[in-house]
């Protein structure tokens, strides 16, 4: 081949490259289809949170962390201990006050300062109940009876998805807000029962990192009748051996 028809079939060879990587240009590409039900984003909720097989590598959580009243200059500790399938114990010491609360499984109860030990009944059983599954993201169909996917809202910079959630015990929806980029709960609301009456209840979930297979939130911020507490969270802890009588009422002395 002579160097002019080199040249001639090097400039069709670049044309038709041209030709080509212009159409590949001009075609859209290819998006993840928009969620348009609850249950395909509660899908991918589950999958941004590491997977049915990661939670069911775990069978208990420790977590520790620092809590904080702003409004009030107040700070101190948290821990909150989980065992699967059901049991949960929260301390909170504030200024050498604590407040716990706990699940045994079956019954709840409550011990702080002000309103002494007492057991929950009626609603306020029914919430700790559905906190403390352990598999509380695979068991989000069984915990609540209905999810209704509202449409979308901006939270800050972060566009969310707004479900609906009805527990099946009834009652006032709450509202799941998940993050159209991750997948992940960035904030809940709902009313809370209490020895007071009924609160608005406001739970916002910040700085996911991957421990042990799966996303937990290194910030979580809690908003009631105004005031806010701000838990930050120094460590997770899985699969520790915990007895179950930790979860258990206290005895009276």
């Amino acid at each position: 081949m002579s160097g002019r028809a080199r040249i001639r079939a090097l400039g069709s060879w670049f044309l038709c490259l041209v030709w080509l990587v212009s159409a590949w240009a001009q075609t859209p590409a290819k998006q993840a289809a928009e969620p348009t039900t609850a249950d395909q984003i509660l899908d991918r909720f589950l999958e941004a949170e590491g997977g049915r097989a990661a939670f069911e590598k775990l069978t208990s959580r420790v977590m520790t962390g620092t809590v904080s009243v702003p409004s009030m200059s107040l700070t101190g500790t948290v821990e909150l201990r989980e065992k699967a399938p059901d049991r949960s114990l929260g301390i909170i010491t504030i200024n050498g006050a604590s407040y716990r609360q706990g699940f045994d499984g079956t019954s709840g109860w409550t011990d702080d300062p002000q309103n002494g030990l007492r057991d929950l009944t009626g609603t306020e059983l029914a919430e700790i109940r559905r906190e403390s599954d352990f598999y509380h993201t695979l068991d989000l169909r069984k915990l609540y009876a209905k999810f209704t996917l509202t449409g979308k809202q901006e939270i800050g910079e972060r566009e969310t998805y707004v479900v609906e959630a009805v527990a099946t015990e009834g009652g006032p929806p709450e509202k799941m807000y998940f993050d159209v980029a991750s997948g992940l709960l960035v904030r809940n609301t709902s009313q809370r029962h209490g020895p007071d009456g009924v609160s608005e209840f406001l739970q916002e979930y910040d700085d996911y990192r991957k421990i042990d297979g799966i996303q937990l939130p290194q910030t979580i911020r809690q908003t009631n009748e105004g005031t806010l507490v701000v838990i930050t969270v120094t460590a997770y802890h899985h699969n520790v051996p915990l007895d179950d009588a930790d979860f258990s009422k206290p005895t009276v002395p």
